[in-house]
């Protein structure tokens, strides 16, 4: 295995090792998950409720961005990242949209996206990007019509600016989230995928390319 492999497979255990933690935390903690529900339930403009609706459909993209370079490519490094994107993010997806479940609480608002980091309507919406570091739908309509290194290329730069934005929701939600686990679940993901952003530069790099502008 290269050193880039190993440290692929390192990050990518990180992640497992981080939802599988929260996990476990919502199950178990009587601090967070169905415990702090039980002391006070989020409000459905908290930052709690708008971080989990919006890094939901964040999330989404990602899953669909990787499924779809999996099958447009056979580079078993980026099959392999994407795998990992993909089952690590519909993962976290299922937990956040579980929680407003619990919660008792819609998973739409009227309101526009982030308005929870007091970003609401400051935030262009363009052909689809609704949130930071979205793909267009133009953008994701090209990646499927890639193929090998063009479709890897893309990918990575795509996936890149994704990260960025999630990190930057993340971070939000460390910082303005009240639920314990679900601010443990956002530094994960500040971690995993700052983890994983080091790995795609590698990758960029190998093929001779740079992240978008």
């Amino acid at each position: 295995m290269s050193r880039r492999a190993a440290g692929w497979a390192a990050g990518a255990a990180t992640a497992v090792l981080v939802t599988a933690g929260a996990v476990t935390y919502a199950v178990a903690d009587p601090g967070s998950g169905a415990g702090e529900a039980a002391r006070g339930t989020p409000a459905a403009d908290s930052a709690d409720a708008g971080f989990a609706r919006d890094m939901a459909v964040h999330h989404q993209q990602a899953v669909e961005m990787s499924y779809i370079v999996r099958d447009h490519t056979k580079n078993e490094d980026v099959r392999r990242l994407a795998y990992d994107i993909a089952q690590t993010q519909a993962n976290q997806r299922g937990m956040l949209l579980g929680w407003l479940d619990l919660w008792g609480l819609p998973k739409v608002s009227a309101d526009p996206p982030m308005t929870w980091m007091g970003m609401g309507g400051t935030v262009e919406a363009e052909d689809g990007s609704l949130m930071p570091g979205m793909a267009t739908d133009t953008q994701m309509r090209k990646l499927a019509t890639l193929n090998g290194k063009q479709a890897e290329i893309f990918y990575l730069q795509l996936m890149t600016n994704h990260h960025k934005g999630g990190i930057h929701m993340a971070a939000g939600c460390v910082a303005k989230c009240t639920v314990g686990v679900e601010k443990r679940l956002a530094q994960g993901m500040v971690d995993a995928q700052r983890s994983e952003l080091r790995v795609m530069a590698g990758m960029l790099e190998e093929r001779g390319a740079e992240p978008l502008p």
